[in-house]
């Protein structure tokens, strides 16, 4: 079980777009709209864990048409997040830099990891390092349990650190440059995955 979980804080607290996404959303709008995408992620991710933990992450990853759907619809999603981003990093001088906080920011969070198909494989892999077929249902469950608080954890505690005011003050300083490299991320890790989606 000690395996699993660090297996899987090591995958969680890792960069990515949704550890990026909260803590711009924090650093941007502050604590109220980062914890409700931070629960949306976390709800995310555990819907993964619960597939997997259901034996069913590995018959997705073995499915190449439901990859390729999945990395196709998270390829434009992040695209998407990268343009709304984008937004307030090229807004015109004298205006308003950052662009305005997502309407249904709980929802923006959902299917960010929703349409990631690596929150797939992260569960299969931290499963996979203590899990045996020898465990019992109860062991599965624990241990997906226990990864998504980890998760909620991680998410939670991206947008309390970096709500703060220290944080945000240095944002305000530099949120256009912020955003630009936000948005390039977020870009590269669409233009990545919609990559891989046609290319199979």
């Amino acid at each position: 079980m000690i395996a699993i979980l660090a297996a899987f804080a090591l995958v969680t607290v890792a960069p990515g777009p949704a550890n990026l996404a909260v803590g711009l959303l924090a650093m941007a709008h502050g604590l109220r709209p980062a914890l409700r995408m931070a629960f949306g992620l976390a709800l995310g991710l555990a819907a993964w864990g619960g597939v997997a933990a259901l034996g069913l992450g590995a018959v997705l990853a073995q499915s190449e048409t439901a990859l390729i759907v999945l990395r196709l619809f998270g390829g434009g999603y992040l695209l998407w997040l990268a343009w709304r981003t984008a937004r307030g990093a090229l807004a015109p001088a004298g205006g308003p830099a950052t662009a305005p906080p997502p309407a249904h920011p709980f929802r923006t969070g959902l299917l960010l990891n929703l349409s990631n198909p690596k929150a797939v494989f992260a569960w299969l892999a931290a499963l996979s390092v203590g899990l045996s077929p020898a465990v019992g249902v109860g062991t599965v469950v624990l241990a997906t349990g226990l990864c998504a608080l980890i998760g909620l954890a991680n998410y939670v505690g991206w947008a309390l650190l970096l709500s703060r005011g220290t944080a945000r003050r240095a944002y305000a300083r530099a949120e256009r440059w912020v955003d630009g490299v936000v948005a390039v991320l977020f870009a590269g890790a669409g233009l990545g995955l919609l990559r891989q989606g046609l290319a199979r």
